[in-house]
């Protein structure tokens, strides 16, 4: 006898599977916010150019510093936008494709995790050099307790993404167990 929890099983499983696809319109909206920051990085682009000769060497080394941030963010944008979709909506049947990425063949939650904390990572770094270069400009530098509180961030940062890695290789490292066991 077929209760009602068996007919009606099969068809929330079949939702639950779908909901997936309510991700799609996230990952789009990184691709405006990757144009919205092509856009900065031209902005940033044309003052450093227009700049060039009377800028003080900290200012352009400022300025690149930037460029090299949105660079990174939009590298953070792409990372999220590929692999999130590829590993948590639809597969991208891209195997082809002469410019697949390469991290693309082996990302799953655990590799997109670490990549991102490296990224994280990185661009709190360049955060943080801005903020030692600024350092002896007087007018503009920030409080010590403000540079302070970003080099704990970034600490912060690398101990998580460390203890991310550790729990991950732990993962992998059990799952390799289970399979030679069986």
């Amino acid at each position: 006898m077929k209760t009602i929890a068996n007919t009606l099983e099969p068809a929330i499983e079949k939702i639950i599977f779908w909901s997936r696809w309510l991700q799609a319109p996230l990952y789009l909206g990184l691709i405006v916010a990757l144009g919205v920051y092509a856009v900065h990085f031209f902005g940033e682009l044309f003052h450093l150019v227009m700049g060039a000769g009377v800028q003080s060497e900290n200012d352009v080394m400022l300025l690149v510093l930037g460029l090299i941030d949105v660079v990174m963010i939009a590298n953070l944008l792409i990372m999220v936008t590929i692999g999130g979709y590829e590993t948590f909506v639809s597969r991208l049947n891209l195997d082809d494709h002469p410019d697949q990425p390469e991290w693309l063949s082996h990302v799953n939650a655990g590799v997109l995790k670490i990549k991102l904390s490296t990224a994280i990572i990185s661009i709190s770094s360049i955060h943080l050099l801005k903020t030692f270069i600024n350092a002896s400009n007087k007018e503009t530098a920030l409080p010590p307790e403000n540079w302070q509180a970003q080099v704990f961030i970034h600490l912060t940062f690398i101990v998580s993404a460390l203890a991310m890695a550790y729990t991950d290789k732990l993962m992998y490292q059990a799952a390799q167990l289970s399979k030679s066991s069986h």
